[in-house]
């Protein structure tokens, strides 16, 4: 094997029973585009067995592969465009979001041999998904015959708890409730906070929150505190193996463009992975930990592999094993480090982490 995704689902378990304990609600958690990179359907059996009470997907076809593996605890898909197969979607319970009259109707039109769950999705100031000048429009007609089982929206500055929108998109979901409950619907699900503001705003946590990159163990943003801060542990750790270890002279040119040189003798590392396996490709000051030091990446990020400076008294060899990113807490690299490194975010690094890397799961990585 020439690499590996190890994820550690104690960290995810510890991870779901501290962040419902710190929310005071339920909590759905989020596992779209593969758990974040780390498995969809093993993290979503962990964060049900550590007490969760929903799951959560973008699409439809995720959903279904989680019943496809048994997992019958409630699912939320809330990218379900007009036009989708709401009627399957139905007769496996899985729950819809609605976030127009259209997919409203459409809905309907799919629920006549079984009651369609629906939450309403409302735009509160992401100006994204949900309900906007439409939501004025909701009469009784456009929901006869359906289970409104919650409302939503989506924190646009959750991860900038100072920031006064915040406060308004807040008041304004807790304003649009009223006229849920005027259609009737008074025991709905209302769930607005994502991981940043489960983590910083106990006031927006309602009933439900809705927790994705914080039950990686990843921080929402960097500038709100560490994951050791907020008391997560971050679940992945991504090896890989060196291809092959060389001397090489000072001055010479690495990879493609020659766009770096040595600046000593020194020894090259070339890691068994590439921009096809999810490494950006224009990561600078990022790279590998080995034998108890970093190595940084010199020149440009190939599809199937890169290069790292390990040093001239480095005693790695061909084949020895290289930690890409983990939890920080030995000096490795870490996913905010290699999302620093590339001009991006942690959750990116994760999610990216390509289909040629195998999921390895263990009960502790450290």
């Amino acid at each position: 094997m020439r690499a590996e995704a190890v994820v550690d689902l104690s960290a995810i378990k510890h991870n779901v029973a501290r962040l419902k304990e710190k929310a005071g609600a339920d909590l759905l958690a989020v596992v779209k585009a593969d758990a974040y990179g780390h498995g969809l359907v093993r993290v979503a059996q962990t964060a049900l067995d550590a007490g969760a009470s929903m799951l959560g997907v973008a699409l439809l076809e995720e959903a279904v592969t989680l019943r496809e593996a048994g997992i019958t605890a409630p699912i939320l898909a809330w990218l379900v465009q007009p036009g989708s197969d709401y009627k399957s979607a139905i007769e496996l319970n899985i729950d819809l979001a609605a976030g127009s009259l259209k997919a409203l109707h459409e809905i309907q039109a799919a629920s006549k041999d079984k009651q369609a769950r629906v939450h309403l999705e409302l735009d509160t100031g992401m100006t994204r998904g949900g309900f906007l000048s439409e939501w004025s429009q909701i009469t009784a007609a456009d929901v006869a015959g359906l289970e409104i089982v919650g409302l939503f929206s989506h924190f646009a500055r959750a991860d900038e708890p100072l920031e006064n929108q915040n406060k308004e998109q807040l008041a304004r979901f807790k304003k649009e409730i009223a006229t849920l409950n005027e259609l009737g619907f008074t025991n709905a699900i209302h769930h607005l906070s994502n991981s940043a503001a489960t983590l910083t705003n106990h006031s927006a946590a309602l009933d439900m929150v809705r927790t994705g990159i914080a039950i990686y163990g990843l921080t929402p943003d960097v500038s709100m505190g560490s994951s050791k801060e907020f008391n997560l542990r971050p679940a992945m750790q991504l090896r890989a193996a060196l291809y092959l270890v060389k001397d090489v002279p000072a001055g010479t040119p690495v990879g493609y463009g020659a766009s770096e040189s040595t600046t000593r003798d020194t020894k090259l590392g070339v890691v068994a992975m590439g921009y096809a396996d999810g490494i950006p490709r224009i990561a600078k000051n990022a790279g590998v930990w080995i034998n108890g030091k970093r190595a940084p990446i010199i020149g440009r990020v190939s599809m199937d592999q890169f290069v790292v400076d390990l040093g001239p008294e480095s005693k790695a060899n061909s084949g020895d094993w290289v930690v890409v990113f983990g939890n920080g807490s030995h000096g490795e690299y870490t996913a905010d480090d290699w999302g620093a490194a590339s001009g991006s975010i942690n959750y990116e690094i994760v999610t990216r982490i390509g289909p040629r890397v195998p999921r390895i799961y263990s009960a502790h990585i450290y």
